[in-house]
């Protein structure tokens, strides 16, 4: 089965804090939907840009998508 990596964009001088703070609510997603995933995690692009991300599979890909409306997505490995 595949993994979809969602990732949410945040850009400015606070990316990486709000990044961090986005991660959470992702996890907290996660738990309320019993998601048989838990991968969430949160990258540093460079001083103004930095992303945070969950890994999903094809089967909740459209409901997580439709949900949270990430701004892209790239498969996981």
């Amino acid at each position: 089965m595949r993994k979809i990596k969602m990732i949410w964009d945040f850009r400015g001088p606070d990316s990486e804090k709000t990044a961090e703070h986005h991660e959470k609510h992702l996890k907290e997603y996660i738990a309320a939907e019993k998601l048989p995933l838990n991968i969430t995690g949160l990258e540093l692009i460079n001083d103004m840009h930095s992303i945070a991300y969950m890994v999903v599979t094809d089967e909740h890909l459209v409901l997580v998508r439709d949900r949270l409306k990430p701004h892209r997505a790239e498969l996981f490995q």
